[in-house]
């Protein structure tokens, strides 16, 4: 017969029923986290785990595709800017499922590790997808006053409430330990898996994307993916591609930019490119659901960021079979091979991403022949299986080390272990 945890809820046996997980995010309002959920939710055993997805705001029409795999999508309803209430909401809903597990992520996930705590969760796993801007020095508000609660003495402070912390680039595991404090083996890095039967290369001839006279048979197609803000620093690349147009050399007449997403920073690229004459060269066309399709039509994969932990957007490009030139930032580091896979330049310097650029576009058969082995290096390191294995082996370590312990009569202590080596690159 299987034992309780401290809050009651039952602890099955081996062989018992699933062990529910709660994931909790900010809001299905983006496809990457949706479909990145999806998929770890699809390769796990369901026979061993269910999912319910907890979301702060109901934003976006991303859970019909979550609903149809029987997964349960609760909504708080979170009011913007400060909303003392939706702890409660949180709290009750957290006590009606009574999960095994709760899997927060990023900084809008972190004080839930506390209201989890308090409803009984007997496991708390936080995984760190990438640092936002306030995370080092900024924070978030605290209290009356209004005060800012600095981002990194928040994660200090949560630390004894988190039994597990994932991170998904070798840089943030370094910060989660030397920065935040969370004991060695109790981080585990696990890289971001992609679906490279969705994103693969292009079979035939680039299909004529765009408006009008954006694409010709010839084209060269310099295509970016993400949130156009401050930080993902599209002008640096339109700044590059201004460059390359304006210069005399034949192979630059074929150029043409896709910036694939939406953000503060697309009225200001598009305003550079009109003023420059160029916007019948260029399309940006905000945020897009045939994400896939559209990097088949690229021939060459730029992501300009000045910071980057692990990107699943260099991941679905290289599985796409493009080159990657990337700043070398970060996770980026990680995923770019210079002169193998792609190329790594400094941020900030668009005469030296100019350059870059220039090189696959008057070299085509060393696109080619980097975007095979990009495609290569997503199949043998970065797969949807292996992601899923490593988070398995995360899961099934915590419910087993507090099992026995449960059954031992002694209060579960976090447990630590060593992180899947599925998860880490050489």
């Amino acid at each position: 017969m299987g034992a309780n945890h401290p809050a009651g809820i039952p602890m099955s046996a081996p062989g018992g029923p699933a062990r529910l997980v709660v994931h909790l995010v900010e809001a299905l309002d983006s496809a990457d986290l949706e479909n990145g959920l999806l998929n770890l939710i699809r390769h796990l055993p369901p026979e061993r785990y269910r999912h319910a997805i907890v979301c702060l705001h109901d934003r976006g029409d991303y859970q019909a595709g979550i609903r149809e795999h029987g997964v349960d999508v609760v909504n708080l309803n979170k009011a913007e800017g400060r909303d003392p209430l939706h702890y409660l909401r949180m709290f009750r809903v957290l006590r009606r499922l009574q999960p095994d597990l709760i899997h927060t992520r990023n900084r809008s996930g972190l004080k839930a590790q506390i209201i989890a705590t308090l409803a009984g969760v007997p496991l708390r796993v936080h995984a760190e997808h990438g640092r936002q801007r306030g995370d080092a020095a900024g924070g978030v508000k605290q209290g009356r006053t209004g005060k800012r609660l600095p981002g990194l003495l928040l994660r200090r402070l949560l630390c004894p409430f988190i039994d597990h912390f994932i991170a998904v680039s070798s840089d943030l595991e370094q910060w989660l330990v030397e920065s935040v404090g969370a004991e060695p083996a109790r981080v585990s890095q696990i890289a971001n898996g992609v679906d490279s039967v969705q994103f693969h290369p292009r079979l035939g001839p680039a299909a004529a994307v765009g408006p009008p006279g954006f694409m010709h048979d010839n084209a060269f197609v310099i295509g970016s993916v993400g949130r156009m803000d401050d930080t993902a620093n599209h002008a640096t690349l339109v700044e590059a591609f201004l460059r390359l147009i304006a210069s005399p050399h034949p192979a630059h007449a074929r150029l043409r930019l896709l910036i694939v997403g939406d953000g503060p920073a697309r009225a200001e690229c598009q305003a550079l490119l009109n003023r420059a004459g160029a916007a019948q060269r260029a399309w940006l066309p905000g945020t897009r659901a045939d994400l896939a399709q559209l990097m088949r039509a690229m021939d060459l994969f730029v992501l300009p960021s000045l910071a980057e932990d692990r990107s699943n957007a260099i991941l679905e490009a290289m599985a796409s079979g493009l080159p990657v030139v990337a700043t070398a930032v970060g996770g980026n580091t990680e995923l770019v091979h210079p002169g193998f896979t792609g190329i790594l330049v400094p941020p900030m310097a668009p005469e030296l991403l100019a350059s870059a650029i220039a090189d696959y576009c008057r070299i085509p058969e060393m696109a080619v022949r980097h975007g095979a082995r990009a495609r290569s290096q997503v199949i043998a390191r970065h797969s949807m299986p292996a992601m899923a294995r490593d988070y398995l082996a995360v899961y099934d370590t915590l419910i087993d080390t507090l099992t026995h312990r449960l059954d031992a009569g002694t209060r579960p202590a976090a447990p630590g272990f060593d992180a899947p080596d599925g998860g880490r690159e050489s």
